[in-house]
């Protein structure tokens, strides 16, 4: 008696059980009345969260302080004052 199988079973992951289920059934519920219940309070920090976007913009899309310079490539051109032949931003060309 030889049973052997062509592929071997592997066990259903977490998110794929009842109990993954259950969990994200109990996160939505727990989330809902944590929203209904604390809604003033949410609304009130709204001003803050708004102020607090400012900074965390500026750093994350300007990658820090150290990267303001775009570093060109050598055949790549480079506008500047000292390159007169290229067009200015906002002018017509």
């Amino acid at each position: 008696m030889n049973h052997e199988h062509g592929e071997s079973e592997t066990p259903p992951g977490f998110w794929t059980s009842r109990y993954a289920i259950g969990l994200i059934v109990i996160g939505a519920v727990a989330g809902y009345f944590l929203l209904t219940e604390h809604r003033a309070h949410l609304f009130g920090a709204l001003p803050f969260l708004l102020l607090l976007a400012c900074p965390l913009m500026h750093v994350f899309m300007h990658h820090g302080h150290g990267a303001h310079g775009h570093h060109h490539g050598p055949g790549e051109p480079q506008a500047g004052p000292d390159k007169p032949d290229q067009a200015k931003q906002g002018t017509p060309s």
